[in-house]
This record gives C-alpha cells, sequence and structure tokens, in this order.
C-alpha cells in the first residue's frame, strides 16, 4: 500500500459555518431527512417478495406512496438511488451528529439484510440476479452493474463514516455473490464481467479490501483491473473522445484505488495520462464541462459542440474525485484550482438554491433554461450524485502534510477545522473578514474600493510551530495581501510552493489575513475564439436574457461595457450581489454573480454574443431590478 503525501481529514474534524454553503448543505440535508424510507426500500422489498403494508393491490396509482422515475418498479436501474442516499446520509450523520439520518440509516440497513436473508443469504439488490445472466446473451439491459454499485458504495461508506457493522456484513454477502457469478462468467464468458456499466466496481472493490483488510475483496478488484481503457490510455490513444463520459472516470477512480492500493506506478500513470487527455489537452468549458449529450467532445471542439445538453453532473462529480486523488499525491493547486471552479459552476450552479434538486445537464444555448428534478418522480442518475456532492465540502477544504508538519487551505470556505497534523492536536478557524450583519457578508474596503468574496482570516487556536499553505487561484488579478497579526507580510518574501504560498511557524493565538484581488476576465473557445465566458474569479457570469445575443465591446477590456450593479439587501449574501450591466447597448442585460442562476456570457472580440440563461427569472436590466434569490 502506498500513502498519499496528503491526508484529507475526516467528515467529524471539518464543520461548515453558517453561511452560503453551510445553507446548500441543510437544503440537501431536509431532504434526506424527509425521504420516506420504505419508499426508498420500495425496489429491495419487492425483489425479495417482502409485501409494503397497504401495496398488495394498488387501485388508485396516483397516490401510491412510492418513488417513481428512475426509482419506478418497473424501471431497469430501479434501486440505485439508495445508495447514493446511503451515502449522503451516512456523511451528514458523520458531520452534523445527525441523530435523525443516523437512525434511518440504522433502520435502512437492517431491512436490507431482512431482503438479504430473504434472497438466501448472499443477494440483497433491487433487481432480478437474472439481469446478469440476460448480460451474457446480448440483449440490451439497463446497466444492471451500475445500480448494484450504487448499493455497494452506500453499504461501504455507511461502515466507514458510521461503524455500522451490519452493513458491512451485507457487503461481504454481495461480494460472495459476485466472488461466485465472476468466476462462473471467467469460464463461460469472461467479457460479461466487464459489460453492464461496471466502471466503479474497480475503486469500490479495492476500497473495501483497504477498509477490511480482507482477501476476497483484494480477488474481486483484480478480477476487475483488466480494463481496456488502461491499455488504450498507456499506449497514448485517445480513448475518450465520443466515449460514454461517465461510463470512463469512474475507472479511472479505480485505477487510483488501485495505485493506493499496490503502489503500482502503472496505475498512477494511467491517471495522470487520463487527466492529461480529459483536462489538459481537450480543453474544456469555463464552467469545466467537455461532455455533451454524456459523451466526450472531441480535442478544442467545444464551439462545434455547444448545446443544451452539456455537462452532465454526474462527470462534475466523478472528475472532482479524479482530481482529489491526483491532489493528494501531488499538492498541486492545478488540482484544486480545477476542484473549485466545478464547485461555484457545477456542484452549487446545477443545484437549486430553492429545492436542493439537480438539472442533470447544463444548457449553453441562448434563452435556453435549466430543467429541475422533482423530489419524487425522477431520480436521475445526477439526483444522486447531487445529494453525495452537498455532503462533501467538508472534505474539499483542508489536508495534512504529517511529514512536514504543514496544513493545507485548499478551498476558501468558511469553516471550522478541529484534528491533528502529525503528532500536535490543531484548531484553526476560516471565515470571510467582514463587518456586517451576515457571516458571509463583506462589508470591508481594498484598495480598489470593493466588496471583496475573497478576503479571508485564519484564527488559529490550537497548535504551535506548523506551515500554513494557502492556495493562490490561477484566477488572480494582481498581488495577493498577507498579514499575520494585523501586520502586511511582503509577498515577494514568502515562499510559493505548486501554487500555495507557505506562511512558517504558526502557532495558537495568530491570525492570518489574505486578500485575493480578482477581475472580469474573458475565457475563449478554442475552436470558435470569437466566442468566450465572462468569468468572475472562478465563477462564470450568467446573462439574463431571452433574447440578446450581441453585445458590442472588446472583451479584453470588459470594464468599458460592463458596469458593477450592487445592491444592499437583507436576505442574500453580499458576495452573491456583486451583479455586472450592460452599457453602451440597443438592448441593456444583467449578469448576476450567482451559482444558481449561472449559465455563459459567449463573447467577440467585436461583439459578445448569444448570452445564455438557465434561470427562472428574466427580467430586463434597463426596464426593472432584480431581486436575488
Amino acid at each position: 500500500m502506498t500513502a498519499a503525501p496528503l491526508r484529507t481529514y475526516d467528515f467529524d474534524e471539518v464543520r461548515i459555518s453558517d453561511g452560503f454553503f453551510h445553507n446548500r448543505m441543510e437544503l440537501n440535508r431536509a431532504y434526506l431527512r424527509e425521504l420516506d424510507d420504505t419508499c426508498l426500500l420500495q425496489n429491495y422489498y419487492f425483489e425479495a417478495g417482502i409485501i409494503i403494508p397497504g401495496m398488495m393491490t394498488v387501485s388508485e396509482p396516483e397516490q401510491a406512496n412510492l418513488h417513481w422515475g428512475w426509482e419506478a418498479p418497473t424501471c431497469q436501474l430501479r434501486g440505485h438511488f439508495l445508495g447514493h442516499y446511503m451515502s449522503a446520509a451516512a456523511a451528514v450523520a458523520a458531520n452534523e451528529k445527525d441523530e435523525l439520518l443516523g437512525a434511518k440509516l440504522r433502520h435502512i440497513v437492517s431491512e436490507l439484510r431482512r431482503c438479504q436473508l430473504a434472497n438466501g443469504g448472499k443477494w440483497a439488490g433491487p433487481i432480478p440476479e437474472k439481469y446478469f445472466e440476460i448480460m451474457t446473451t446480448g440483449v440490451y439491459i439497463w446497466s444492471p452493474q451500475y445500480t448494484i454499485h450504487k448499493l455497494l458504495m452506500g453499504l461501504l461508506d455507511t461502515y466507514k463514516y458510521t461503524g455500522n457493522k451490519e452493513a458491512l456484513i451485507i457487503l461481504s454477502g454481495m461480494a460472495d455473490w459476485f466472488t461466485d457469478w465472476t468466476a462462473d462468467m471467467k469460464t463461460r464468458s469472461p467479457g460479461t464481467i466487464f459489460n453492464g456499466e461496471q466502471a466503479g466496481m474497480l475503486e469500490l472493490w479495492a476500497d473495501a479490501y483497504l477498509v477490511t483488510g480482507e482477501d476476497k475483496y483484494r480477488l474481486l478488484a483484480d478480477t476487475y483491473k483488466d480494463q481496456g481503457i488502461f491499455k488504450r490510455i498507456l499506449n497514448g490513444e485517445d480513448a475518450l473522445t465520443d466515449e460514454h463520459a461517465n461510463a470512463s472516470i469512474p475507472i479511472i477512480q479505480g485505477a487510483a484505488k488501485m495505485y493506493e492500493m499496490t503502489g503500482d506506478e502503472d496505475y498512477r500513470r494511467i491517471v495522470e495520462l487520463f487527466w492529461e487527455q480529459a483536462v489538459t489537452n481537450r480543453g474544456m468549458y469555463a464552467t469545466t464541462g467537455a461532455n455533451a449529450g454524456e459523451f466526450w467532445i472531441p480535442p478544442h471542439k467545444l464551439g462545434e459542440y455547444r448545446g443544451d445538453r452539456g455537462q452532465e453532473f454526474c462527470t462534475v462529480y466523478n472528475m472532482v474525485r479524479v482530481a482529489v486523488y491526483l491532489l493528494s499525491w501531488t499538492g498541486d493547486s492545478e488540482y484544486s484550482d480545477y476542484i473549485e471552479k466545478c464547485i461555484y459552476n457545477g456542484f452549487l450552479a446545477q443545484q437549486s438554491g430553492e429545492t436542493g434538486m439537480p438539472t442533470y445537464f447544463l444548457p449553453m444555448t441562448t434563452g435556453s433554461r435549466k430543467k429541475w428534478a422533482s423530489k419524487r418522480n425522477d431520480f436521475w442518475c445526477c439526483q444522486g450524485t447531487m445529494i453525495q456532492s452537498a455532503t462533501r465540502y467538508p472534505k474539499m477544504i483542508y489536508s495534512a502534510d504529517d511529514n512536514s508538519h504543514t496544513l493545507y487551505v485548499h478551498q476558501y470556505i468558511p469553516s471550522e477545522l478541529t484534528g491533528r497534523l502529525g503528532d500536535t492536536d490543531i484548531r484553526i478557524v476560516q471565515s470571510l473578514a467582514m463587518s456586517g450583519r451576515e457571516v458571509q457578508s463583506l462589508f470591508e474596503e481594498h484598495a480598489v474600493s470593493e466588496k471583496s468574496r475573497w478576503k479571508m482570516r485564519f484564527t488559529v487556536t490550537e497548535g504551535n510551530d506548523f506551515a500554513l499553505s494557502l492556495r493562490i487561484p490561477e484566477w488572480v488579478s494582481g498581488q495577493p495581501v498577507i498579514t499575520v497579526n494585523d501586520k502586511e507580510i511582503p509577498f515577494g518574501s514568502l515562499k510559493v510552493d505548486r501554487g500555495y504560498v507557505v506562511m512558517e511557524g504558526m502557532k495558537a493565538g495568530d491570525e492570518i489575513g489574505l486578500l485575493l484581488p480578482d477581475a472580469v476576465k474573458a475565457e475563449r473557445l478554442p475552436d470558435a475564439e470569437e466566442l468566450a465566458a465572462f468569468v468572475d474569479g472562478p465563477v462564470v457570469l450568467a446573462g439574463l436574457t431571452r433574447d440578446v445575443d450581441t453585445i458590442k465591446g472588446d472583451f479584453d477590456r470588459p470594464d468599458e461595457f460592463l458596469s458593477k450593479n450592487t445592491e444592499h439587501v437583507y436576505d442574500s449574501f453580499i458576495w452573491l450581489q456583486n451583479n455586472y450591466v450592460t452599457r453602451h447597448q440597443p438592448k441593456n442585460i444583467r449578469l448576476r454573480r450567482q451559482g444558481t442562476v449561472l449559465c455563459l456570457l459567449l463573447v467577440n472580440s467585436f461583439e459578445i454574443k448569444n448570452a445564455l440563461v438557465n434561470s427562472f427569472e428574466i427580467r430586463e436590466a434597463e426596464n426593472r431590478p432584480l431581486s436575488p434569490t
């Protein structure tokens, strides 16, 4: 086993402070708490032959207390959502000490064990075992390994985050079933092992081995390790173009986990080469997406494939997970910068600020709108990854290099860390430097007399003689300002390593200030350089319009045709109120710095074209003001 240089803190060691991110997490938490256990388990009961009270016959289907959409009993993917739910609920239970979610999980796990025993002691799935046999025939069946992977993931995460041993018993029985099935397939139909969207299985079995040390999980990981995409990547082939994006990304997570399990450098090389193919050499939209209609876009063809079915949310979540592996191995800010863009332009932008529900795709055409999922009638794959993503913020902010006694700050999210660094207890509070009513408001002025989302304060309340490494984002415009105990430290005198500025000798009682200057910039599309997106810091701006697709201006000088427009209101965080209005145009529109209303504004060096809309409310800025959501 190889140890990653950077250690991530556990859910119970980091708390998100009151404010915007905490509100989004609470929105998700409320949804997890309100979902009915019986509905979540419905397909597991049906498969085990267990009658749900009142469901022997259903005379009024529209009144039936069931989940529909992809969870409907008629859907071949039914039951997948419960695994996402268990993973998310376990994370919240660990992070927030949520007793209700803890109790719901214990009940769900006990009922899954009941289903497993009713099925003979091994199989605990929500779909028939025969689905796996159908895969050998060539007859289409919708992703049975995907569905079961979600259950296995939920069981393992429930054990990891809450210590529920019964979850591990169920996982063990399912591993026995897979051991039997894969042994049979090796003699009858070896290729079937890699059918049915099995992408997540390799990481799952390797992780289960690292958690338990049980050899049967290692053997299952060995069974799934011969992925065809690995050979293509190592041979330098384009293994991604026109391939299903979310059926390939989890395979790379498997390679990452195999590297951590075995120390085999080939697996690490696969992950690094994948990143080059998927991000570095392919290009991406300003929002980080590089897929259309769920398939990888050819390198540098983003303009050609721009449409309403881009950036499937599952791909955002899973690419972040790949970036987390690479960040833990390298400590390079390239990956934390990428994660930050995904947070603002995926995690937040594709989650409704009203319901917490996701949009499957992020549309990118003029006048388009996001289509939000319902709470009980859709249950897309992206609905599952969204409820997981909204729990992940505590795991993405800090990490530790115990050998060098260095604490890394990757993301600037108000929070409190209480944990260990090497052999020392440490406690640090990260907050926005502010003098306003809201925790995430900011009325302080900096050099250019503007409110700044990116003025942070770090208060050390426990710890001694450690280094604090603060990420300097790639979008910074100008020199950062750093203070220690109100004394400014010349930035040029500080060490910068892999995109992080290193503050040595930190100790309890120290207070560190950080100001990151930001500015609106344009990001061009590689195959259509007359098109670009406006980005304020890491946040892509939303152009609120139904029909404006041409705005005159030079995108190298956006200040010539954009004016800042800020409202003082009591029901919105100040940094979300830093909006812009076009000027000197036949028809002026508003651009919002708001995760819930994110869209692209595509720009021509002489004319700004194709302002894209993903908002519930669209109003002309010149006629009536927008009130924040």
